[in-house]
């Protein structure tokens, strides 16, 4: 019975640890929506029609995020932001400390784009994609 129990309370950190993830953008933007592809478009630099903020690097949700929108691990999303840099074509997004300041800078700027927790959506952003 110990067993069982220890069992289901490491199954539920599991899943309290794999946070949903939805993509967000000021509230005065048009877009409603926007496809898991297109997203990656912002994030991978290949189109500046939104202006990236990414979670801080240490962040678990940051990791997260690549491998589902771009099916990238951190060390692959680096060289790509490095070659961008070498190339004068962008770097990585700017990044902030921690959601809350990720929320900020997508309320304060109507082009910006981010990700955060679903828990953590509140009325200064909007859900116009959420990750599966």
């Amino acid at each position: 019975m110990q067993r069982r129990s220890l069992f289901l309370a490491a199954l539920l950190a599991a899943g309290a640890a794999h946070a949903e993830i939805v993509v967000v953008v000021n509230p005065a933007n048009p877009a409603t929506r926007m496809f898991t592809e297109q997203a990656a478009q912002f994030f991978l630099g290949k189109s500046n029609m939104f202006t990236p903020v990414d979670q801080a690097k240490d962040a678990p949700i940051r990791r997260d995020f690549y491998q589902k929108v771009a099916g990238k691990s951190l060390a692959q999303m680096e060289g790509i932001w490095a070659k961008a840099e070498f190339s004068g074509k962008g770097g990585a997004p700017k990044s902030y400390p921690n959601e809350e300041a990720v929320k900020k800078a997508v309320a304060a700027d109507p082009s910006a784009i981010g990700y955060i927790d679903k828990a953590a959506v509140d009325s200064s952003v909007k859900v116009i994609l959420t990750l599966p």
